[in-house]
């Protein structure tokens, strides 16, 4: 799944081009894409058709277009694109729905949502008073938001005694940081990711999601992080950060701090990576 900054990639291209615009035509194929929407596609595209899309806005992982009083979710999954289409152009392979849009010039143009493993959906939800839909509320703020508060998540943090790469991708606690950024982060850190988090200090905590929010930006200004044809922005761009990457993907490697070699390990269904000399793999008592 795109972790935040290939989100954020696609929310800023769909926000240069479509914040305004008005949906004039809405075409699905298949089931899954709205299996979440239960009244089914006639509905979706009845209660979409006409509505004007205010803001693109994101949470973590989470993207949804503002129709004004209500949010259309983007669920990206494992696969999922949204992609600027011409009307004209052919239409793309995987192509699961289909949005023609008036832009506020008068222009047209069309969001496409390609989604090549099916695990992506979408799905129409009330804001409630911060403007978030439902099905995003239980999401917890991420380190780009102007609420975010780290000491509090810290604090939180601090008192479970979870190992604290898994409370990283807890997104309960704070949403966002996925897999990779998860093990790059812990790599500046000095931290092994299975130290619990009641081993550690609220401001060692504090400066580990200070990388985190750090190493995210630093892929945001590279377009993201990809390593196959999947993670793309809104015009079919690869990101170039996976150049960049200092642990992750990198096991059989040299440290570039130290020269250790890193090492891989299975963990919760993915992999880890992690220098076992500037990371020390903590002692359980």
């Amino acid at each position: 799944m795109p972790e935040l900054p290939e989100v954020e990639v696609v929310r800023r291209g769909l926000a240069a081009h479509v914040t305004g615009a008005r949906i004039v035509e809405v075409s699905t194929t298949g089931s899954r894409v709205l299996r979440r929407h239960t009244p089914g596609p006639a509905d979706f595209a009845a209660r979409v058709a006409g509505r004007q899309i205010t803001a693109i806005r994101r949470r973590g992982k989470y993207l949804w277009l503002d129709l004004d009083g209500e949010g259309l979710v983007v669920h990206l999954g494992m696969s999922g694109q949204l992609l600027l289409a011409h009307p004209e152009a052919a239409r793309p392979k995987h192509l699961h729905a289909c949005f023609a849009v008036r832009a506020a010039d008068g222009g047209d143009l069309e969001v496409h949502f390609v989604d090549q493993r099916t695990f992506g959906a979408l799905v129409l939800a009330p804001l409630d008073h911060d403007g978030v839909p439902e099905p995003v509320a239980h999401i917890a703020l991420d380190p780009f938001d102007p609420d975010f508060d780290a000491r509090s998540v810290a604090r939180r943090i601090t008192q479970r005694a979870s190992g604290i790469k898994r409370q990283l991708l807890d997104q309960s606690i704070v949403s966002g940081i996925g897999n990779i950024y998860a093990d790059e982060a812990l790599w500046r850190a000095r931290i092994h990711g299975e130290r619990p988090g009641n081993r550690l200090t609220q401001p060692a905590v504090v400066r580990l999601l200070g990388h985190a929010r750090a190493v995210m930006a630093d892929a945001l200004g590279e377009g993201g992080t990809s390593f196959d044809s999947l993670y793309v922005n809104v015009n079919g761009e690869s990101g170039y950060f996976s150049r960049e990457l200092q642990a992750y993907g990198r096991g059989g490697q040299p440290c570039l701090r130290c020269g250790s070699v890193l090492v891989r390990e299975h963990f919760m269904n993915r992999s880890s990576f992690f220098c076992p000399r500037c990371q020390p793999r903590p002692r359980h008592p």
